[in-house]
């Protein structure tokens, strides 16, 4: 039988996909604009390291040019605007499609793969806006939007499935911390990856300019340097890192719960705590051994991949006691 809210929840949940879509291609226009307006300051010659010879005294002195002035404000960017305008009415329409789904299933709307996507990528998206009111990150607006709209667009392809009820493991108020926790602690894992991913860009950037060879990514002029990306993408993993400590401790308690034991190197189990320990390894190495730059990054990157990992992967093609998906199986 067809469940009339569940029907209403996908209809919002398109609708808000359609509208991150547009969100998408409104943050396209403003890092073309950027690209633009970096290509104008370079073209000007006023954005260069250009030395001019003076005669001082009859001895040629290299001096200097002073720097070119900034571009344009950023909250004079209507594409800007219009995307986080966009971003958050998608929001809204994504925040109704969870809650829809999780009155009509009458239980929190994260206990298969499906309703894990869509919990998970409504809190990336309520993460990024919220580090938004403390950093200006609007440059990463495109990417966090592509991103919810992919997975977005392949839980409704490919994990949807009917409002069924919870498998007897799962009815237990752990659920509610285990899970919502672990879906937190992706959110700021997921905005840390993204900072790292252009950091990368921007390290190499940097290091083209100094050799004095072009660049074709202009639009990395317009946004921070590579060592505070790096600092950034480090802050938002510890808080994510202290999240996942928390979901990895918290699973072991509700394994003895439910199965009698803590750890039974179930597959599930095995890659949350690899996971841990990559993200464990990265912060130790960037805050006790100094090792920053690339290196830190690609590590992050590599957590992430780890995270990823386990929820498109183990979830759907490894079997065991975690074995939620929802889907069906031969």
């Amino acid at each position: 039988m067809v469940n009339p809210l569940d029907q209403l929840s996908e209809l919002l949940l398109v609708s808000a996909i359609v509208v991150y879509a547009i969100a998408f291609i409104a943050f396209a226009f403003d890092l073309a604009r950027r690209s633009a307006e970096a290509q104008a300051v370079v073209g000007s010659g006023a954005g260069r390291d250009d030395l001019r010879a003076e005669q001082g005294g009859g001895v040629a002195v290299l001096v200097e040019a002073p720097p070119a002035a900034p571009p344009a404000a950023k909250g004079r960017r209507s594409s800007a605007r219009a995307g986080l305008a966009l971003m958050i009415i998608a929001l809204v329409l994504h925040a109704g499609a969870v809650v829809l789904r999780g009155v009509a299933a009458e239980r929190v709307p994260w206990a298969n793969m499906y309703e894990f996507s869509m919990t998970g990528t409504l809190v990336m998206v309520l993460v990024f806006l919220g580090v938004l009111t403390r950093i200006d990150l609007r440059f990463l607006g495109a990417v966090i939007t592509g991103f919810v709209v992919l997975l977005l667009g392949i839980a409704t392809v490919g994990f949807h499935v009917e409002v069924s009820p919870l498998q007897p493991a799962l009815q237990s108020y752990w659920l509610v911390l285990h899970v919502l926790v672990a879906i937190l602690g992706t959110g700021f894992f997921t905005l840390a990856a993204a900072l790292s991913a252009v950091q990368l860009l921007q390290a190499r950037r940097e290091r083209r300019s100094q050799d004095v060879r072009p660049t074709r990514l202009k639009l990395l002029a317009t946004v921070p340097e590579a060592d505070r990306l790096e600092n950034l993408a480090y802050r938002i993993t510890v808080v994510g890192f202290i999240l996942w400590t928390f979901t990895l401790i918290a699973g072991a308690i509700w394994a003895d719960h439910a199965w009698g034991r803590y750890w039974g190197w179930d597959t599930k189990e095995v890659w949350t705590f690899i996971i841990w320990v990559v993200y464990a390894g990265y912060l130790h190495a960037r805050a006790t051994l100094g090792w920053r730059g690339t290196g830190s990054a690609w590590l992050n990157l590599i957590g992430y991949g780890s995270v990823l990992f386990n929820f498109g992967v183990v979830n759907v093609f490894f079997k065991g006691l975690h074995t939620y998906s929802g889907l069906p199986t031969s």
